[in-house]
């Protein structure tokens, strides 16, 4: 790459695990001269920064998506500066709820050259202690800006044509000292985004929900805001939805709740048997709201008498610092609950210079990792491969969502039994390549059989954090020993110690 042209300074967008491995991978290029991370919260985690007190929860507004709720700020007609706290609502704290665990073995969890402190699936303090010293032993420190949120992300042209486009962004740092919000820009060449998308919670909207959690205040609230089933003693709760977090709150539920706990679900779980457990009660989608209190579901049943409902219906992705006029365009189609214009999950057709980190739903950290090498090596100069021309790129993105459509999928699904994953993967190994003989330049980690076998064999594994467990290791191998139910044993033995994967 010819230096008139070079990329010199990169921002990254967010302090968790997929900022986290970023920062690493363009550190190893040693390549660029300024990386800065820029992350709103007071320490790095992202989703992992676990919140014991959610503060009150905030108005239901069905069916609103994050251009309504979570708009952009103001920005002061002149930079640098001060002006007084935010007050609008930014969505900064997070889902983190008291007993969580990760539910994914941490051999395909985890970063290629770093293991969480212990076990196959931990409590949540464990990952964020993880990301933090992530940045610590790969002396990232230095790149963190926190307590800094990106306000506005806006394209500016280059003074030199053969130097492409830039990045403005405009920053807010809230200074605790002086009780004040500090404001300023910096310019990049490029961005990569790794904000994540579980800040914003999404209720859809049901005939009556407005009107019912107008009469009844407080009676309706998101899953985003639970974090113990201690406040629900001896209430009669219904909860919506079934999927990790719809799963995780009606089982913890059935501890401390009027039994049973009533359990709306569109389509059955991996978790679901052919009958509720002890305590549950399964029903149908609700159809509508009526004024007396009263709960009408799809297959004409009713309820009544709720004290409480919880909707664990996810989270709608948000770019409010994303400059809509200045850059051309949205960054989200949320029609189709999709990036525009982008390419492998990763890129985008129409600007270079710009990326995004942990997007699609697949092996979590170390996907990140693949993603973030291979833009650490194509924004160096030192990629094995390139990408191909946008028409390639218009025709991926035309065609996963007609297949992810067919196959009633969501379009950052990444799926792992038709080989989807490894292929996607394959893409970002073969853009880093290798590094350089003297040593710049992560290499993007390999599939071994151990890391394959765990996400294969996922139900050899107990539900975490619950049934009793024996030490087995599965017969004809030496290194991938697990945990499993005992009433699961077919071809296992039992060993008398376990090793790390």
């Amino acid at each position: 790459m010819k230096e008139e042209g070079r990329i010199k300074s990169v921002a990254i967008i967010g302090a968790g695990a997929a900022g986290a491995i970023t920062a690493a991978a363009f550190q190893a290029e040693n390549y660029f001269d300024k990386i800065r991370v820029f992350e709103r919260r007071e320490t790095p985690g992202g989703t992992w920064i676990y919140d014991p007190d959610p503060k009150p929860d905030l108005p239901i507004t069905p069916g609103s998506l994050p251009p309504d709720v979570d708009p952009r700020l103001e920005i002061p007609s002149s930079l640098p500066r001060i002006t007084a706290p935010n007050q609008q609502e930014r969505y900064a704290q997070t889902p983190i709820y008291d007993s969580l665990t990760t539910n994914v073995p941490d051999i395909a969890m985890c970063f290629s050259d770093q293991r969480f402190a212990y076990g196959l699936f931990v409590p949540h303090h464990i990952p964020r202690q993880y990301i933090e010293n992530y940045f610590s032993a790969h002396k990232l420190d230095d790149f963190l800006v926190l307590n800094t949120t990106v306000e506005d992300l806006s394209k500016i042209s280059s003074s030199s044509p053969k130097s492409g486009e830039r990045w403005k962004l405009t920053l807010r740092k809230y200074d605790c000292f002086r009780h004040a919000d500090v404001w300023w820009e910096e310019e990049f060449d490029v961005v990569i985004l790794a904000n994540g998308h579980y800040s914003v919670p999404f209720i859809p909207e049901v005939k009556g929900l407005k009107e019912y959690s107008e009469k009844y205040p407080g009676r309706v609230m998101h899953s985003k805001y639970y974090r113990s089933p201690l406040p629900y003693t001896s209430q009669k709760v219904l909860v919506i939805g079934n999927s990790a977090s719809g799963h995780d709150v009606t089982t913890e539920l059935v501890s401390s709740v009027h039994h049973p706990v009533y359990q709306s679900r569109r389509s059955k779980s991996r978790w679901d048997d052919v009958d509720p457990p002890f305590g549950i009660a399964w029903k149908s989608v609700i159809s509508k709201y009526l004024p007396d209190g009263r709960i009408v579901f799809e297959d004409g049943t009713c309820l009544d008498n709720i004290d409480k409902i919880i909707y664990c219906t996810g989270y709608k992705a948000s770019f409010p610092f994303w400059n809509e006029k200045a850059n051309g365009r949205p960054m989200w189609d949320y029609e189709a609950n999709k990036i525009i214009k982008g390419y492998w999950h990763t890129f985008f057709q129409d600007f270079e210079n710009l990326a995004i980190v942990g997007l699609p739903r697949v092996l979590t950290f170390r996907s990140f990792e693949y993603q973030a090498i291979a833009l650490a090596r194509l924004y160096s100069g030192r990629n094995a491969a390139s990408l191909p021309s946008v028409e390639v790129m218009k025709r991926w993105e035309t065609e996963t969502e007609e297949n992810h459509k067919t196959e009633n999928r969501k379009f950052h699904d990444v799926e792992w039994e038709t080989g989807e994953t490894k292929e996607w993967l394959q893409r970002f190994f073969a853009i880093a390549g290798l590094g350089t003989l003297t040593g710049e330049g992560r290499i993007p980690p390999v599939l071994d059989k151990d890391l394959v076998w765990a996400i294969e064999h996922l139900r050899k594994y107990p539900e975490p954090g619950k049934g009793d467990l024996i030490m087995m290791t599965r017969k004809a191998s030496s290194s991938c020993d697990i945990r499993i139910r005992e009433e699961d044993v077919d071809d296992w033995e039992i060993v008398e110690h376990v090793q790390n994967l």
